[in-house]
């Protein structure tokens, strides 16, 4: 089996039964294969141990096209990319079809990094809790996407428009300065009833050690980190560091970095 993708909305991965091609060739690939989903929810126990990494080929609506490239998680020839991720305002499509009212708004991650960003207005909660913001708020909503943009543009000249995993991570256990989002909100005069506090039910104490493993007791996802406790320390693992590995149904028995909770 193969883990071959992940979903942060409903937290779970997409494992796959397929393997990859067998005559060794990249891009390789066999009849589509069955996926299944294993939910991600508190409590849930998983027992994996990872094996060799490679593309994680495709998913279609037949089921899941194996493929043997060892690039990962992903080869040439099944990266995508989302163009409008690029934009600033000015279209990088044949025909601009974000013709709908979208969200410009900003997000906290614990404990004072900020960023803004944008998505169609009916998205916004979903959008703030798959990326793990601790706290978020509604700037603005405006008629399109091209206009959310270059608004979004302006504002990334003070906000970063962008947070890395590992920066998310470092700050999984600390709570939100909120002296510090207070003056950020003021100068942009938000309401308060365009605001929002998450809670992902992490409950930790100290800093979770950045892993990548599949073994231990779900205490919860937020945004791409998935945090587990296994043998007396609690890991952080971004699901997309998982996607690609090979995987087989017992628990790992490597040895891996004990967190300071372990020893106390």
């Amino acid at each position: 089996m193969q883990f071959v993708g992940y979903d942060t909305g409903n937290p779970g991965l997409y494992v796959s039964d397929a393997s990859a091609g067998t005559d060794g060739e990249a891009g390789k690939t066999d009849e589509p294969a069955d996926v299944d989903f294993v939910a991600l929810g508190p409590g849930t126990e998983l027992a994996y141990t990872l094996g060799e990494r490679h593309c994680a080929g495709t998913i279609t609506e037949d089921g899941h096209l194996a493929c043997s490239d060892p690039a990962a998680p992903y080869c040439p020839q099944h990266r995508s990319t989302w163009v409008c991720a690029k934009c600033t305002g000015t279209c990088l499509k044949d025909e601009m079809d974000c013709v709908e009212p979208h969200a410009i708004y900003l997000a906290a991650f614990a404990p004072d990094v900020f960023k803004v960003g944008v998505t169609k207005e009916w998205r916004l909660e979903t959008r703030l809790r798959e990326q793990g913001a601790d706290r978020g708020a509604l700037l603005q909503t405006v008629p399109d996407g091209r206009i959310a943009r270059e608004r979004e543009a302006e504002i990334a000249t003070e906000v970063p428009d962008r947070i890395r995993v590992p920066t998310k991570r470092a700050g999984l256990h600390r709570d939100v300065d909120a002296g510090a989002w207070e003056v950020l909100l003021a100068r942009f005069e938000v309401d308060d009833a365009d605001r929002f506090e998450f809670d992902y039910g992490l409950d930790l104490r100290d800093r979770p050690v950045a892993e990548t493993i599949a073994t231990g007791t779900v205490r919860g996802v937020q945004g791409r980190l998935l945090v587990l406790d296994h043998a007396g320390s609690t890991y952080a693992v971004d699901l997309r560091d998982l996607v690609g590995y090979e995987a087989t149904p017992e628990a790992t028995t490597r040895d891996l970095q004990a967190s300071l909770g372990a020893w106390g």
